[in-house]
């Protein structure tokens, strides 16, 4: 029978005075019964809205049905042909203001929680499903991509299902991209993240780690060496900082040195694994975003006393999910909002204080935000002993800088093509993070999704 509760079937979850502590998982999962219990909450609409909010479009009701009829398997096969990264997806995609944001269920309540059916469907094909060979015929055609990041990864499974010989390309010694160094092992187990990069694998796809496209090798030399076509998937590593005075003071961190520090190098094991994090009781993270949130509740995992989150804007702006808002405060996370860091001060060359100033909010600036202007002394400082800095993440300039003709945008992304991807240099496509600037990881796989669309038209000459 249909359920029609207007409320989400509530997921289990670690406490929050429990999860502070560790860095397992913190959502449990559904079982088998509520998973079901969800999915019939589905309406089956006749032009269902939420297909349309997916980047990727996964086809949506026909899984959820699946689930409603106990057949998980089939709702994996149903899923895995348009995603190959569902548990990731499930877990760390704003389905709030994709899929789920346009569901009918959402006018009056709230909407199906299809990121955690699509959780719960992964999760229990990694438990219990039977492997299947996967017979693909090569077509004799090789295509390179740089990343092994969600545009990447996606790309090079696309074309593997269509017979191209892929090798990817990765700068670290681990594959995953920000699925391995940005992301917190609490919100996206990397042995998870692993076992659907094996998934890509097992379709043929080769990977080459500590291979820095720019300095190992360059684009122009891939071509040379017979590739037919190469996808930049390269995502967007290089931090900014703010420009103020103390940035360059030990214990200051970008947030992706820090979380790098932390996912891919396991500093919380120190010294099990030797890469120290150096925090202190009380920690400072400037910034609102979803890397804020995930630099700080790690923090916290790390031993600080005090955790605050700087940011210039009301709690209304924030940009990161509520979810993870939400958790950050249950875990005692303390917001200094409306407050914007105009130093770092030290002492012997090390973080002592955080000085800021207080802020109030004027017109709306070009993004459409009211416009943070700061207030005549207001000035006041937060003693603290570590800084990370999130407040974005622009591509990396070494592969702009040694492939000519690759035309680019003045902050770093390259220029691509609406329709296809394609970049100005023939034979070469871009997507994800490289091309937009930090953004999700579903958006990331849809631009490597019709990249790989467009790439297979052009070698195939449909």
């Amino acid at each position: 029978m249909p359920n029609m509760s207007n409320k989400k079937v509530e997921m289990p979850s670690q406490e929050p005075e429990i999860r502070a502590t560790n860095f397992k998982e913190v959502a449990l999962g559904y079982t088998k019964e509520m998973a079901q219990e969800e999915a019939a909450r589905c309406l089956n609409c006749k032009k269902p809205r939420c297909v349309d909010g997916c980047p990727v479009n996964v086809p949506i009701p026909h899984f959820i049905q699946e689930v409603v009829n106990g057949d998980f398997e089939k709702a994996y096969e149903i899923i895995t042909t348009e995603n190959a990264l569902p548990a990731i997806c499930g877990r760390v995609c704003p389905q709030e203001n994709q899929c789920e944001g346009k569901c009918i269920r959402g006018i009056k309540g709230e909407s199906v929680a299809i990121g955690r059916l699509e959780r719960f469907v992964a999760d229990y094909h990694r438990d219990h499903g039977k492997p299947t060979e996967t017979k693909i015929e090569k077509n004799g055609k090789k295509v390179a991509i740089v990343g092994s990041g969600p545009s990447g990864i996606s790309c090079a499974g696309e074309l593997a299902k269509r017979g191209y010989d892929v090798t990817v390309f990765e700068a670290l010694h681990k594959t995953g991209g920000v699925l391995s160094y940005g992301i917190p092992e609490f919100r996206l187990p990397k042995d998870l993240v692993q076992a659907e990069i094996d998934g890509v694998a097992d379709l043929g796809v080769k990977f080459e780690t500590n291979v820095v496209v720019g300095r190992s090798i360059t684009i122009d030399e891939l071509q040379e060496s017979g590739y037919d076509a190469v996808f930049v998937g390269a995502g967007a590593g290089l931090p900014r900082f703010q420009g103020i005075p103390g940035e360059n003071l030990d214990g200051v961190y970008a947030a992706n040195e820090f979380l790098t520090r932390v996912n891919l190098m396991k500093g919380y094991e120190f010294p099990k694994h030797p890469t120290p994090v150096k925090v202190a009781d009380t920690v400072c993270v400037v910034g609102a975003g979803n890397v804020a949130m995930d630099a700080a509740r790690t923090a916290k995992r790390l031993g600080a006393k005090n955790v605050y989150i700087v940011y210039r804007r009301s709690d209304a702006e924030i940009p990161a999910r509520a979810e993870e808002v939400h958790h950050a405060k249950e875990e005692g996370i303390i917001f200094k909002l409306l407050t914007n860091p105009v130093a770092v001060h030290g002492d012997n060359g090390s973080v002592k204080a955080l000085e800021c100033v207080e802020m109030e909010l004027g017109e709306p600036d070009a993004s459409g935000r009211r416009r943070p202007i700061a207030k005549e002394g207001t000035n006041f400082t937060i003693d603290c002993g570590t800084v990370v800095i999130a407040i974005g993440q622009s591509p990396n300039p070494l592969i702009r800088q040694t492939t000519p003709g690759l035309d680019c945008q003045k902050w770093g992304g390259i220029i691509v093509e609406e329709e296809t991807n394609h970049t100005s240099k023939e034979g070469v496509w871009a997507g994800g993070d490289v091309v937009t600037g930090a953004a999700t990881v579903i958006l990331a796989m849809g631009a490597g999704k019709k990249a790989a669309k467009a790439i297979d038209e052009k070698l195939s000459g449909e």
